[in-house]
C-alpha cells in the first residue's frame, strides 16, 4: 500500500512517521473512507452511533495504541496523534468516541490503576469487548471540577458507596463500564472508581437536542447508593492531581482531533471549489475563495506543527500540563475560525448535511468547549508564564 499524503497536510508532517506507522495510518484511512464516511451523515442526522464500526476500529488497533501493558509503546505519540487526526477529518463524533474509550477510560485505568486493574480491564477495552466511558463533569461542575465536585464516595468496610450525578458523559448510554470520579467524604480528596454500568443504582439517560456531535451518546448519569468494591477503586488515584495526569494526555489528543476537524472541512471546501461553477467558471478560480482556502490551510499547518511538537515532547517525557493546554486552546480556536471560512465558501449549501462541511462546522463548537474551555486552558498557560494562579 503506497502512502498518500493528504491535501490538508501541506508541509507533509505525516512523512515524519515510520514506514510501518504510515502503513497503519493508510489502513485506518482506508476503512474510514470506505465504511464510515458514506454512512456517518445519516447517523449524525438521527443522533445515533454506528456501533458496527467499533469492532473494526478495535481490530485496527484504535483503542490500544497508548496503553500497552506488556511492552513499551510500539508507536510514537506523533503516530497516536495522527490516529485521532484521521478519525476527526472524517467525523468528529467517531474521534470523540475513540477518545473517550481509549484516552479517558483506558487512560484513567492505565495512569491511575494498579497492575492488576490494568491487566484485567485494559485488554478487554482495547479489543472492543467492552465499551468504556468517563464520568467527571457534573450538572453544576465543569471547569471547577478540582474543587466543585459534588459526587461523593463513602468507605463502608470493603466497599465504597457512591452518590451524585454526572453530565455530558460520552458513550455512557451503551458503555459496559464507566470511570467515576468522586470526592471521598473522609479526606475531601477526589478518587476514581471503575463502575460496571449494570451496578444497582447506576442509571444513564441520553441527552437530547444536541446541535453538535450528535452521534456521540452523551448522558446524564445518576448514582444512587452505588456500591463498588475496594478492588475497583483506582489504586493510584488519590487526589485531583492524579486525575489531571489523565487530562494532560487526553487534552493533547483533543488538540489533534481539532486539527482533524479543520482538515476535514478544508478538504471538503477544496473539492467543492473545483466542482461549483459560478459566473461561468469554478469558484476556486476566484480570488476571494482562494483567500479563504489559504487562510484555512495556514491555520491547519500551524496547528499541525504545534501538536506534532507536543507529541514529540510526550515521547521524550517532557510534556507538561501547560504544553497540552496551549495546544488545545490554540488548535480549537484556529479550528473554529477555519471551519467558518470553509462553510462560508459553500454559501447556502454549507448548512445542509448533503455537504460535509455543515457537520464539521457544527461539531467544531463541541471540541472548542470540552476537555477544558479555551479560557481555562489559557489560565493554565498563564500560570506557567507568570507563576501566579488566576483561576478564581
Amino acid at each position: 500500500m503506497t502512502f498518500q499524503p493528504l491535501v490538508s497536510d501541506f508541509y507533509s508532517y505525516e512523512s515524519l512517521l515510520s514506514e510501518p506507522e504510515q502503513q497503519a495510518i493508510m489502513a485506518l484511512r482506508g476503512y474510514l473512507e470506505s465504511e464510515v464516511r458514506p454512512i456517518i451523515g445519516g447517523y449524525w442526522e438521527r443522533a445515533e452511533f454506528p456501533t458496527q464500526i467499533v469492532q473494526p476500529l478495535a481490530d485496527l488497533g484504535a483503542f490500544s495504541f497508548a496503553w500497552d501493558e506488556t511492552r513499551p509503546f510500539e508507536n510514537s505519540a506523533v503516530f497516536r496523534g495522527f490516529v485521532a487526526f484521521e478519525m476527526a477529518r472524517v467525523d468528529a463524533s467517531v474521534a470523540t468516541f475513540a477518545g473517550v474509550q481509549n484516552g479517558l477510560c483506558c487512560g484513567s485505568i492505565s495512569v491511575c490503576g494498579s497492575a492488576e486493574q490494568r491487566a484485567e480491564w485494559l485488554p478487554r477495552l482495547a479489543s472492543g469487548e467492552l465499551i468504556g466511558s468517563f464520568g467527571l463533569t457534573e450538572p453544576q461542575s465543569g471547569s471547577d471540577s478540582a474543587q466543585g465536585l459534588a459526587t461523593t464516595a463513602r468507605r463502608d468496610g470493603d466497599n465504597w458507596v457512591l452518590n451524585g450525578a454526572k453530565r455530558w458523559i460520552g458513550n455512557a448510554t451503551f458503555a459496559d463500564v464507566t470511570v467515576i470520579w468522586a470526592k471521598d467524604v473522609a479526606d475531601n480528596h477526589v478518587k476514581g472508581f471503575i463502575v460496571p454500568t449494570s451496578t444497582p443504582g447506576f442509571s444513564a439517560r441520553k441527552i437530547e437536542g444536541k446541535i453538535a456531535l450528535r452521534p456521540v451518546q452523551n448522558a446524564d448519569i445518576t448514582l444512587e447508593d452505588v456500591v463498588v468494591p475496594e478492588s475497583l477503586r483506582l489504586a493510584n488515584a488519590n487526589s485531583f492531581k492524579d486525575t489531571a495526569k489523565v487530562l494532560r494526555l487526553t487534552r493533547a489528543e483533543v488538540a489533534w482531533a481539532a486539527v482533524g476537524v479543520a482538515a476535514g472541512a478544508y478538504e471538503a471546501a477544496v473539492a467543492y471549489s473545483k466542482e461549483r461553477v459560478q459566473f461561468g467558471k469554478p469558484i476556486g478560480s476566484h480570488q476571494l475563495v482562494q483567500d479563504l482556502l489559504s487562510k484555512s490551510l495556514g491555520n491547519i499547518t500551524a496547528s499541525l506543527g504545534m501538536v506534532v511538537r507536543v507529541s514529540e515532547m510526550q515521547d521524550a517525557g517532557q510534556q507538561r500540563d501547560e504544553h497540552s493546554a496551549l495546544a488545545k486552546a490554540f488548535t480549537t480556536s484556529r479550528m473554529r475560525e477555519s471551519v467558518a471560512w470553509c462553510r462560508e465558501l459553500f454559501g447556502g449549501n454549507g448548512i445542509v448535511l448533503d455537504y460535509e462541511v455543515a457537520r464539521f462546522f457544527a461539531d467544531a463548537e463541541a471540541l472548542y468547549s470540552y476537555e477544558g474551555t479555551r479560557e481555562m486552558n489559557a489560565l493554565i498557560v498563564g500560570r506557567s508564564i507568570t507563576g501566579q494562579a488566576a483561576f478564581v
